[in-house]
């Protein structure tokens, strides 16, 4: 990488503190209901949605209400999406005719969207009806993005109130997070985009005559509106089947600027919101500290491993760059930096082709995502996956200093350690369980269109990104399976939950103690021996939970590569 890639992603860097950091106090002001200059332009509509619902947004739950709540509305948003899938045939905005969808990708695409993972087995412009993208699932993308950030809310309000078991109210907190922040993003983003060559239409597809003297079929569609929820809720489904390589969603280095600044915008700005919510700005910015360390040390491999060549092609006399798989109007910086972000944040778009990418790429990859995506990560949920990992640490380091451990002036008792600890032990298995499932049978092994370790990479990538809620894919692996689709399936469903229900359950845990004062024996952590022990125990975990299978995929294709072997 040279020295304008390096610039490149210090400016980057920079100007997305400077969006993110006023963005995140405005959203504090949202969620905790304080008048703001949107409110005289949404807050009629907000009354309206109350009414309709019949929602009283005066009334808070207990963490048990919450999470039924929020489960309820998970499976009916399932069910609709698995619903309108099927019967698409007979829908309108379907210029193309396009039958149901088959059962099982039908199943996997409702899941899918419903979690926030938008994993695509499908390819959208052959598949979907306009309908079917628009009320189906970009309308789930603005849902997904609000129940991730209710739960960060939830459990933000956990540790900051006392004595009392309520929480908030479900219903109050997504309508907010839709029509306050979400929806105004998308509404400006999608704007952005259309000027700049992004299509929204509802015409047919178009169909050219090439100078070769065959017919070309262009997909066309309603694409801006999709786009800009797309990446500002993390969510990562691309209407076309390339996603953001695609001119028609991504045509140029502006708009590509614009949406890798979208991927990480909100996620950064929850931070900052963290600690305005907390009255705390101090810790808020010790834990941006420890995303931004994992975040450049990531990138700065993954930056370092695709400045190289790849040896095999290197010795055809092609030197320079890993350009392989890559948009040459976008370059290495770009695709490595968006690479990065997606995986940080659970996004999954992409604007290259991961499977093209170097080894030690991928594996920094697959390790954001196996570590939680914690790093920023996804809206809201990658905020409640680092605070599991700062739960974790303040325990390690009571059991260093003889202290009960305590974080905000709440002790954090048994019950709490033993909430925390359940995201950071499920999700990994079932990474690894499936991977191991897959590459032990034949229904696993018959998708895989690469043999030896950068086979093992695409499954084990595959059952990252689905646990992860990522939704991104090496796509070297044929996944439009019954066998894919129902683990994968079965993958999204564990990570979203078993990340999002136990935050809500310490959120419960937490609001019914009291305060503890701060004393001269308590941690300090707003310093920066706090951001290295939580920096130190993200990265123990995750060297120690994926680094055999890591050797053996990854790890083993760099060293074949750098002896000249390929498998074919």
């Amino acid at each position: 990488m040279d020295a304008n890639g390096l610039i490149y992603f210090i400016l980057f860097l920079l100007v997305a503190v400077l969006l993110a950091w006023p963005l995140g106090r405005y959203m504090a002001r949202v969620f905790m209901g304080e008048k703001t200059f949107m409110t005289p332009l949404v807050r009629p509509v907000e009354k309206f949605v109350y009414r309709l619902c019949d929602v009283d947004e005066t009334e808070e739950m207990t963490w048990k209400g919450y999470a039924k709540a929020l489960i309820i509305f998970n499976i009916l948003a399932i069910l609709f999406v698995f619903i309108i899938q099927i019967v698409q045939g007979f829908l309108p905005l379907n210029p193309e005719g396009f039958p149901g969808v088959r059962w099982d990708t039908a199943l996997n695409t409702a899941i899918s969207f419903v979690t926030n993972t938008n994993w695509q087995t499908y390819a959208g412009e052959r598949t979907m009806s306009y309908l079917t993208q628009m009320i189906g699932l970009a309308v789930q993308n603005f849902l997904s993005a609000a129940v991730g950030m209710a739960a960060a809310l939830v459990l933000i309000r956990g540790f900051t109130r006392k004595n009392t078991d309520k929480l908030g109210n479900f219903w109050v907190d997504i309508t907010r997070m839709v029509l306050y922040v979400l929806l105004p993003l998308s509404v400006i983003f999608a704007i952005l985009l259309i000027s700049q060559g992004v299509i929204q239409t509802f015409d047919p597809y178009v169909t050219a005559h090439t100078i070769e003297g065959t017919n070309q079929t262009i997909p066309m569609g309603p694409v801006a509106s999709q786009e800009a929820i797309k990446l500002l809720g993390s969510n990562g489904g691309g209407f076309f089947n390339v996603n953001s390589a695609h001119p028609f969603e991504n045509p140029n280095g502006f708009t590509n600027l614009l949406e890798t600044l979208a991927i990480l915008i909100i996620p950064m700005a929850l931070v900052f919101t963290f600690g305005y919510l907390i009255k705390n700005i101090k810790q808020g910015l010790a834990i941006f500290a420890v995303m931004m360390i994992l975040l450049v040390t990531g990138l700065g491999v993954a930056a370092w491993s695709e400045s190289h060549p790849n040896p095999v092609i290197e010795k055809m006399g092609v030197a320079g760059e890993n350009m392989e798989g890559k948009e040459v109007r976008l370059g290495t910086a770009n695709s490595v930096l968006w690479g990065t972000l997606t995986t940080i944040v659970s996004n999954g778009g992409v604007n290259s082709m991961f499977d093209s990418a170097m080894p030690l790429t991928g594996m920094i990859y697959m390790f954001n995502m196996g570590t939680g995506e914690v790093i920023f990560g996804g809206v809201g949920v990658g905020l409640v996956g680092m605070l599991f990992y700062i739960i974790l640490t303040m325990f390690i380091a009571g059991l260093m200093i003889g202290r009960t451990p305590e974080f905000l002036g709440k002790k954090l008792g048994p019950r709490e350690m033993i909430l925390a600890i359940i995201p950071l032990i499920i999700t990994p298995a079932t990474i690894l369980v499936l991977s191991a499932l897959a590459i032990s049978s034949p229904e696993g092994l018959a998708g895989l269109n690469n043999p030896s370790t950068h086979g093992l990479s695409e499954i084990l990538y595959a059952f990252c990104s689905t646990v992860g809620n990522n939704g991104s894919a090496f796509a070297g692996l044929s996944a439009n399976t019954v066998f894919y689709n129902l683990t994968g399936g079965l993958a999204m469903l564990v990570g979203r939950f078993a990340t999002i229900i136990p935050a809500i359950a310490i959120a419960g845990a937490l609001a019914e103690k009291g305060k503890v004062p701060l004393s001269s024996s308590s941690f300090p952590t707003t310093g920066p021996l706090f951001v290295i022990l939580v920096v130190a125990v993200v990265v123990i975990i995750g060297a120690l939970t994926f680094f055999p299978v890591f050797a053996l995929g990854p790890g083993l294709e760099h060293l074949f590569l750098q002896a000249g072997k390929i498998f074919s």
